[in-house]
């Protein structure tokens, strides 16, 4: 019941976003290439889109309460169950005959649905990811509470652009904090629908679930990050481009211009590296179109969804992307040496991408590159991609966005170098026993040739399967349906959580957490202290015990928490019991109250 219950809110929400999209998609004509499911994956992506500015305007004015989310999800139905039949009838009105299943590609549709398989039981795990807990989750639930927008400098990111997130606060007005995971996932389903039917439509079969398959084999569903909401929306501008690119004349196809520049706005509302991307799209864009009027309509529809977010940062702080800009604009919550500490933190986890997406570098050598205008205009979106990524962060997480397509390009690219060792192997063999018109012999090798391919698809199939249901029994043993399997499961897998959640249920006061970031979701809402920003834990950590608790009292804060580890460091100090009086330690986590009579 527990998933089940969470799959129908996840089903009722998704059929919101498709009735609001296909309802505004209805007005924009037909695409020049007809696909009834990429065309509905697209409607279900913008209804998400549409759901974001609904919620930010709600919120901008202090109105995004539980009952203003319910109605607009209840309109969202209301204009799905009004265009059901005539969009099945469209439905029904494309299909073509499809040609029969090859054997590969009933290999690699088998090998989706593995991968596929713990994607599904992912996101009903309990919120327990370092990012998910330190900012995403903690600013959805502020903006859930207060109904409005803020900024929180308790966070360590109070400026960022929160596009997504506030379908997490939606999320959490209406449900628990597992559906927040479900909407992530959501732009992982819908991302991989889209790389299966681009594949279909620009190459084959084989290669729709191959790309598919690493796709969905790479994302991340258990938690509630929002690069995974970005990839969807990048890949949707990319949709739309396409359609732009081949209506005839372009100049006609404005609407979709139109509809690219609203996603990558909605992506640029959502997280800063989506600004990247624009300077490859306004290149591509200015190829074909140089009307002052097409590019003031797309420069609105880029703004709707994003200005909010860089116009308050940059009247409020003078730089539209705080923290980022601070070079260039200057420093407000960040000195410079957070600066630095950040961009050393990324190039600490710098580390090479996924090795399913490598392939893509061979993608040029496939006739398909040479046959498809789409596909290589895919290619060079994912070579501009991983050079930007190469220069700036080398983060993988960084290049998510660009992950939908680089699934599909590798897929190409993989079937070149399968394609390369086969015909390697077959020389081969040709060599060994001649040629084969020569020697009927000859066709010997090549039946045990054939019969070795066999036994390895099924040992790889077999591998694959395994490697799946282990994943899946790990994921199934992770969901916490009841209190006290929810209780344990944050014991065991969230640092401090024990301390957190006893400081959430009395903590009166202030509360400043040391090295415990990763699980300030946990603790009394809100709860400061950081490594960066207006409170960093130097400011505080390095001043002697006597000074340091108060510096504390004075600033309103009655309580510290740290993990034990910190305690060799902090609570050995001299003078330290004199300041501090131990109030709760449990799993690794300590409580201490700053005492009134501190001098």
């Amino acid at each position: 019941m527990f998933a089940a219950a969470h799959y129908a809110a996840l089903a009722v929400f998704v059929l919101g976003c498709w009735g609001f999209g296909r309802a505004l998609l209805a007005r924009l004509a037909p695409p020049p290439r007809r696909d009834a499911w990429l065309e509905a994956a697209m409607a279900a992506a913008l209804g998400v889109g549409l759901f974001i500015c609904a919620f930010q305007l709600l919120a901008i004015f202090g109105a995004f309460k539980p009952g203003a989310t319910v109605a607009l999800i209840a309109a969202g139905v209301l204009a799905a169950a009004l265009q059901l039949r005539p969009w099945w009838r469209e439905v029904r009105a494309l299909r073509a005959p499809a040609a029969p299943w090859t054997r590969a590609e009933r290999i690699a549709a088998i090998a989706l649905a593995l991968v596929a398989l713990p994607a599904l039981v992912a996101p009903l795990a309990p919120p327990a990811a370092f990012d998910e807990l330190m900012y995403h989750l903690p600013y959805a639930r502020q903006v859930a509470q207060q109904g409005s927008l803020g900024i929180h400098e308790w966070l360590r990111y109070p400026w960022f652009p929160y596009n997504y997130n506030l379908l997490y606060a939606a999320a959490l007005q209406v449900g628990d904090d597992v559906l927040p995971h479900f909407l992530n996932a959501l732009a992982g389903a819908l991302s991989a629908v889209m790389v299966y039917r681009l594949g279909i439509q620009h190459a084959n079969r084989l290669t729709a679930c191959i790309g598919a398959a690493i796709w969905v084999g790479i994302g991340d569903y258990s938690n509630a990050l929002i690069d995974m909401g970005v990839a969807l929306f990048v890949l949707s501008a990319c949709v739309a481009l396409w359609w732009w690119r081949e209506s005839q004349p372009v100049q006609g196809g404005t609407r979709w211009l139109g509809l690219a520049a609203f996603c990558l706005g909605v992506a640029a509302g959502s997280k800063y590296q989506a600004l990247t991307f624009l300077p490859l799209v306004a290149l591509f864009v200015v190829w074909h179109e140089r009307r002052p009027k097409a590019w003031a309509l797309a420069l609105l529809c880029f703004l709707v969804p994003c200005v909010y977010w860089y116009a308050r940062n940059a009247i409020m702080t003078g730089d539209p992307f705080n923290p980022i800009g601070a070079r260039v604009f200057g420093f407000t919550d960040w000195i410079p040496a957070d600066y630095v500490q950040q961009v050393a933190d990324v190039r600490d986890h710098a580390a090479r991408p996924n090795a399913l997406i490598w392939a893509v570098f061979l993608a040029p050598f496939s006739l398909l590159w040479k046959r498809s205008a789409a596909l290589r205009a895919a290619g060079w979106f994912c070579f501009y991609s991983v050079a930007v990524w190469l220069l700036t962060s080398r983060y993988p997480r960084y290049l998510t966005a660009s992950f939908p397509l680089l699934a599909l390009m590798a897929a190409i690219g993989w079937q070149v170098l399968f394609g390369w060792m086969a015909a390697g192997v077959r020389r081969a063999f040709g060599a060994r026993g001649g040629p084969v018109e020569a020697a009927p012999a000859a066709a010997a090798p090549a039946g045990r040739l054939g019969l070795a391919g066999d036994w390895i698809v099924v040992l790889l199939l077999a591998a694959l399967a395994a490697v799946s249901l282990g994943q899946t029994a790990g994921k199934v043993a992770m969901i916490s349906p009841t209190p006290e399997t929810r209780e344990a499961f944050l014991r065991q897998h969230v640092p401090g959580y024990a301390a957190m959640d006893y400081l959430r249920q009395h903590a009166n006061g202030r509360v400043y957490q040391i090295a415990l970031n990763e699980a300030i979701y946990y603790g009394p809402n809100p709860i400061w202290g950081d490594t960066l920003g207006p409170w960093r834990y130097r400011d505080f950590l390095l001043l002697l015990p006597g000074d340091m608790a108060r510096k504390l009292a004075a600033n309103g804060f009655t309580a510290i928490v740290m993990p034990t580890s910190m305690v060799p460091t902090l609570a050995t100090r001299p003078g330290f019991d004199e300041h501090f009086a131990l109030l709760y330690e449990k799993d690794g986590g300590r409580v201490y109250r700053i005492l009134s009579t501190a001098p």
